[in-house]
């Protein structure tokens, strides 16, 4: 018998299949890209509210049969199935209530019959929401519980599945991603939090960016002048690519392996690089235009904007954070990072750019902690009763950022220093003038530790399998439309197209489309004959 090991991330999913009899991995699978429309978790929930949490939770449901397929066992041989994430990414998972996440104000939930929603840990039948698309008639699911509103599984995993619960010592734990969920332990109290910080932190909504995957670049270093860059092989092992002259584009020594474009980790490196070298003088501004990488992989001012307002959410959380226990800056002794951010990533290069607090004394890098505890449960290494105890033991102490005014503060400061050209003494100012503590200064010789190599530590047998075929078209009629597509032309991902069939059909692509918070193809219609509302499913 086999068991899946799920992580249902914001942007994208990860799936092993285990050997219930030898608790080993037997091959992993992974999706590229999230298969609803948008980049984050905000525009995933948008989109459920908006278009119908059915076909919000038919879209996912039907890009976790076909990893499921992928694996070529037969679905009645598969008994359980673990899955993590966070509770919008579950929630639409399970098909379950979502407008509580929608709405951070009580008298609202309250009037709409939704301000008391718990979302505990839950084992049912795969049956209930897989019987349509796959046999899974023997198969049981189980789902961790969530902590708060907005903190669920894939938070416990980063606080588990580390020695984050063990320090004695002020220990700040992020898990880097769309959605940054983020806790710190001072004593025997966790406080809990979590950053919106967009889809630049794992390289989408970039000109040439690309979650983690075979082809990425995730690290630059000078070498001779020249920067040599570094590139994920098919087995997600970090190989050398060219060496190139980020200026002109000039590349001094070709690299069998060709990058594809660049991910979250990557373009840290390359921003931290380039302020120490003087192609950023002050974000966002580039010296020499862009900066060049490969045949087509550009890095923009455009892009440092996006990669800045990710960077800013998440250092302002986390000072936030700091802030809020009682704590001094410099009282924090441990920055622990999971994810695939986390995992990659250069931290001296993430502290050195602010998206790892620089004023700790020890950094430590993890892998996938979510997938990991979703592996734990499936092989009943961690039993949910331990993680139902845990997650009400810290249910209290959880701050949340949108209604936090300190927050709200560095945020804005992060904000100047990242897209409107404001120095740091500036911001330092601004800091002073909101009766903020200062920054502390960085501490000059920290130790890294990286226990994980790979985001995914353990692959099976074989090289992960990328699951490309997920997502579907979804279907508007354009009544009215006169054919002038513009609305193909307006779109930055060339998600949509105008087919005349009995009818004219507006056709988007859910895993192209950047959803709701988007909408330039609406707007751009000049006889409004498409609104992104009456629209149905074509998988």
């Amino acid at each position: 018998m086999y068991g899946i090991a799920l992580d249902v991330g914001t942007s994208g999913f990860r799936a092993q299949l285990i050997d219930l009899e030898t608790k080993e991995v037997v091959t992993t699978s992974m999706t590229m890209k999230h298969p609803l429309p948008g980049g984050n978790v905000t525009d995933h929930l948008d989109f459920a509210i908006s278009v119908g949490e059915d076909v919000a939770h038919s879209i996912i449901i039907d890009a976790v049969g076909k990893m499921i397929e992928g694996f070529d066992v037969d679905p009645l041989m598969i008994s359980k199935m673990a899955v993590c994430g966070n509770p919008i990414q579950l929630s639409l998972f399970q098909n379950s209530e979502i407008r509580d996440l929608a709405y951070v104000g009580e008298n609202m939930r309250k009037r709409m019959g939704i301000d008391n929603i718990q979302r505990n840990a839950r084992i049912f039948k795969a049956s209930d929401i897989f019987h349509e698309i796959l046999n899974l008639d023997n198969c049981l699911i189980s789902i961790p519980p969530a902590i708060e509103h907005e903190i669920g599984a894939d938070a416990l995993a980063m606080m588990v599945e580390t020695d984050f619960l063990e320090q004695e010592e002020p220990t700040l734990v992020t898990d880097y991603g769309t959605n940054a969920e983020m806790a710190i332990k001072v004593g025997n109290r966790i406080i809990t939090g979590s950053a919106a910080a967009g889809p630049a932190i794992e390289g989408q909504g970039i000109s040439c960016g690309m979650l983690a995957g075979p082809g990425a670049i995730t690290d630059v270093n000078m070498e001779d002048d020249a920067w040599r860059i570094s590139v994920l092989d098919e087995n997600m092992e970090t190989v050398e690519g060219h060496l190139i002259d980020p200026v002109s584009g000039t590349i001094f020594e070709e690299s069998d392996t060709v990058p594809d474009g660049i991910t979250g980790t990557g373009l840290i490196s390359i921003l931290s690089l380039a302020m120490e070298t003087g192609i950023i003088i002050t974000p966002p501004k580039l010296k020499y235009g862009n900066i060049i990488l490969g045949e087509g992989i550009e890095v923009t001012e455009k892009d440092i904007v996006e990669a800045g307002k990710a960077i800013g959410a998440i250092r302002a959380a986390q000072l936030t954070l700091i802030h809020e226990s009682g704590i001094e800056y410099e009282d924090l002794e441990t920055m622990y990072m999971s994810g695939a951010s986390g995992t990659y990533v250069d931290a001296l290069k993430a502290r050195k750019i602010g998206s790892c607090p620089d004023f700790t004394n020890k950094t430590v890098q993890f892998g996938n902690t979510s997938l990991s505890l979703a592996r734990d449960i499936v092989t009943e290494k961690v039993q949910l009763d331990v993680l139902i105890e845990l997650s009400g033991q810290i249910k209290t102490d959880h701050l949340m950022m949108a209604t936090n005014e300190t927050f709200k503060k560095l945020y804005a400061c992060e904000l100047g220093y990242w897209t409107e050209g404001m120095s740091m003494k500036v911001y330092r100012k601004l800091l002073k003038m909101s009766k903020l503590p200062e920054l502390p200064d960085s501490v000059e010789y920290p130790v890294i530790e990286k226990k994980m190599r790979k985001d995914i530590s353990n692959n099976g047998s074989g090289r992960i399998k990328v699951v490309e075929d997920i997502g579907g078209t979804l279907e508007e009629l354009a009544v009215g439309c006169i054919m002038c597509h513009q609305c193909e032309k307006e779109c930055p991902e060339e998600a949509i197209y105008i087919e005349k069939e009995d009818d004219l059909i507006a056709k988007y692509s859910t895993t192209k489309c950047l959803g709701t918070a988007c909408k330039r193809c609406v707007n751009v219609c000049p006889v409004h004959a498409i609104d992104y509302k009456e629209i149905k499913l074509m998988i």
